[in-house]
Parts: structure tokens; C-alpha cells; sequence
């Protein structure tokens, strides 16, 4: 019989953190698809890949920023 292995369970934060992280790979594997394509796009499809890259990575860095504020709080009160 194996021992029961503890395995916590991800907090809202490093939820989210994953799901954006996930979001911003998305958006990027679509936009080397486009390039490696090297049909003739629509240069402003181009930018639609860009604003969209642009808006995950700014989502990802917010939830990784309030992935370290629970972090930090979480430490904090168990000090």
C-alpha cells in the first residue's frame, strides 16, 4: 500500500497566473504560425497578433505580480 502523498491544491492565484501563462503561449504559437507561414497576410491580421500577444503578457505579468503580493502576504502571517 503507498502512503498517501500530499499534493496541495493551487491557490486562486497560482491558478490564474497558469491560465494566463497558458493564454500568452497561445497567442505566441499562433503568431510563429503566422510568420513561419510567410503567406500573403493581411499585414494588419499581422497587428491583430501583436495586440493580442501584447494584452496576454500584460495579463500574465499582473497575475504573476499578485501571485508574489499573496506570497508575500501568506508569509507574512504565518511569521
Amino acid at each position: 500500500m503507498k502512503p498517501d502523498l500530499y499534493i496541495p491544491q493551487m491557490t486562486r492565484a497560482e491558478k490564474e497566473a497558469e491560465t494566463e501563462a497558458n493564454r500568452l503561449i497561445e497567442q505566441i504559437e499562433g503568431a510563429l504560425a503566422a510568420v513561419a507561414v510567410r503567406s500573403g497576410q493581411d499585414a494588419d491580421e499581422l497587428v491583430g497578433f501583436a495586440d493580442r500577444i501584447e494584452r496576454a503578457a500584460r495579463d500574465f505579468a499582473f497575475a504573476v505580480r499578485e501571485l508574489a503580493h499573496a506570497r508575500r502576504s501568506a508569509g507574512s502571517e504565518s511569521a
